[in-house]
């Protein structure tokens, strides 16, 4: 039986051989075939030489999650050979270059050789271009293989090298190789294919950096401090990139500042002292920055000086797995500093939400006059997505907050910098600039009364910590909320989740489902937690946490937060550096139900008979 637009293709290559490129040419051929796809490209930390794969799922019913079993796997890379193969379905395909003779063990897939080094070989005579477009030539074999209109990917070739037009030529010569020698000598009855499906439904694939740096430009973001660290810098510089297409006046010159700081306390530093002179400013890293940052982020809480922070997280602990995703900075950004420290929070889980909240970041940033952490990861950040279009009300004003002008300095007698005047521990700030005589401060790190002056009083600091602690509960009517998703059965089992881990939970969801059994849904979009959350748990027996991380830090943060019992209230921890699968939940789930010996058909009929 032939898998029509469900299917799994996955490619195993070298780093730095130009692989990904053309893997992803792959990917958005087939999405320009109207099919939803999702790629994720795995690649080790090194420049080049070491292994890396990049994997494709197409699925028609439009899952975007990770899903486990190749069914056509392209390795390239001798040295993983024997692993790949353990991936491949039974009845798959290996496709693999045969201008050398390989044995291989397995007898239940089949295997397609394709002799891409020899077909380079003669064809070009710079070696640097016979090693690159090896994997053009694969995939215009690919093309005919699993039916990829070649005109998409022609069209495609002539997009990616605009810029550099000599190469076009010699990209198609390469693709047309592929394609004549799969049309030539290849089986093409493939039990993998694709059929173009039309849609008026309007759909993007983009990265979440590349949509959070967007939305950095419709927040009104005007300076970026940054340092470079996988997996964050190229939201910077989709930031650099956007605002000098948007923010570019008539005589050319770009109204931003892009600074490189020298390592990331400096690059904080720069954001925080940009916000407090009245810039939208922000900064970028993942991690480690975070380690290194955390003195700064008491500066800007305890001065109440706004801040946007993205925190694209990675594997760890120290340098861990750069280049893998985790959900592992959960309690490190939302106590980030020393001292009595909180900090708001916000989740994506798709470059659609990252673009909205990095506008919206930067509105409640000087609403709250705090950091704002936006908490995105490397799956999101750094892979492709397909999404709906991103959308911006041209009628959107920003909020600038509690932001006193000369007029209104000029009717103060007595202002304080840090005086709640209207009891919700938020006070009012100014500018510099703003008055000749008045609204001047000494911006400080140390203990400080109403009026910003420096004091030792332990009564009058814990008054201000106190002050800040309500600002912080205030906010809540601010940040985004949590989205509540009801079983079309009465259930007693609830399952919690946030990020990027969305799109696995709703398709382990519906296996469920069609296993019979029952859960409802809630997804975490923001930090501090609303009354919906914590009645979202009195609401139900039985409790489960889906993340990505060793310590169940978000579990741990409900139960310390809200207050909760924790003995009804379980883990699903994925946290070897891959985007979590469907299949992966389903059975932490049944395992759950298996060692903790609840059912929940029986849970069910048990709160029938309460009622």
């Amino acid at each position: 039986m032939t898998k029509v637009n469900d299917f799994v293709v996955k490619f195993a290559n070298v780093n730095g051989s130009g692989s990904a490129s053309a893997n992803l040419m792959f990917a958005k051929s087939i999405f320009r075939m109207g099919i939803p796809v999702t790629p994720k490209n795995i690649f080790p930390s090194n420049i080049q030489g070491l292994p890396t794969w990049f994997e494709v799922r197409i699925s028609k019913d439009g899952y975007a999650a990770r899903r486990e079993g190749i069914d056509c796997f392209i390795t390239l890379n001798p040295q993983t050979y024997q692993t790949d193969m353990k991936e491949i379905l039974s009845g798959g395909y290996l496709i693999y270059d045969n201008t050398m003779p390989r044995n291989f063990s397995r007898k239940d897939i089949n295997y397609i050789g394709i002799p891409m080094a020899s077909i380079c070989a003669d064809h070009y005579d710079d070696p640097r271009q016979r090693q690159l477009f090896k994997n053009i030539v694969c995939l215009g074999a690919l093309a005919v293989l699993v039916k990829i209109d070649l005109k998409i990917i022609e069209n495609l070739i002539k997009e990616d090298f605009e810029k550099k037009p000599k190469l076009i030529p010699p990209n198609i010569k390469a693709l047309h190789l592929g394609r004549d020698y799969a049309l030539e000598n290849l089986d093409r009855n493939l039990n993998i294919s694709l059929k173009k499906i039309r849609t008026t439904k309007k759909k993007i694939l983009i990265q979440g950096n590349e949509a959070a740096g967007l939305g950095c430009v419709y927040g009104g973001a005007t300076v970026a401090g940054w340092y470079p660290i996988t997996p964050s810098t190229s939201l910077v510089e989709a930031f650099q990139k956007y605002v000098n297409i948007f923010r570019v006046n008539d005589s050319g010159e770009v109204s931003a500042g892009i600074v490189q700081a020298e390592d990331e306390m400096a690059s904080v530093g720069m954001a925080i002292g940009a916000n407090w002179n009245g810039a939208r400013a922000f900064t970028a890293t993942s991690g480690p920055g975070i380690s290194l940052m955390s003195e700064f982020l008491g500066l800007a809480y305890f001065a109440e000086i706004p801040l946007v922070l993205f925190n694209i997280q990675r594997g760890g602990p120290s340098t861990g797995m750069p280049t893998r995703t985790q959900q592992s900075d959960i309690l490190s950004c939302a106590y980030a500093s020393h001292g009595d420290t909180k900090h708001v929070l916000l989740f994506p889980s798709d470059p659609k939400e990252c673009f909205e909240m990095a506008a919206q970041s930067f509105d409640l940033a000087e609403i709250l006059q705090t950091p704002i952490i936006v908490m995105s990861d490397l799956d999101i950040g750094m892979n492709d997505w397909v999404t709906d279009p991103l959308h911006w009300d041209d009628d959107n004003k920003f909020q600038r907050g509690k932001v006193l002008k000369k007029k209104d300095l000029d009717d103060l007698v007595n202002w304080g910098r840090y005086l709640d005047v209207d009891g919700d521990g938020i006070p009012y700030r100014t500018l510099p600039g703003a008055h000749e005589t008045k609204g001047s401060y000494f911006t400080r790190g140390t203990s400080h009364d109403a009026f910003a002056g420096y004091t030792e009083d332990g009564r009058i600091n814990a008054d201000n910590m106190m002050r800040i602690t309500k600002k912080f509960k205030k906010s809540l009517k601010f940040l985004p909320k949590s989205i509540r998703k009801k079983a079309k059965k009465d259930t007693s089992v609830g399952l919690i989740y946030f990020g990027s881990t969305s799109v696995a939970v709703d398709e382990a969801n519906d296996i469920l489902e069609d296993q019979g059994y029952a859960v409802d849904l809630l997804r975490i979009r923001s930090f501090p937690f609303g009354r919906g959350i914590s009645t979202f748990i009195d609401d139900h027996e039985h409790v489960i946490v889906m993340e990505q991380n060793r310590d169940a830090q978000m579990r741990s943060l409900l139960i310390n937060e809200l207050n909760k019992n924790g003995s009804n209230i379980y883990s699903i921890l994925n946290f070897d550096g891959s985007p979590v699968t469907a299949d992966f939940i389903v059975k932490s789930f049944l395992d759950l139900l298996k060692k903790n010996q609840f059912n929940i058909k029986s849970l069910k009929k048990k709160n029938q008979q309460r009622e």
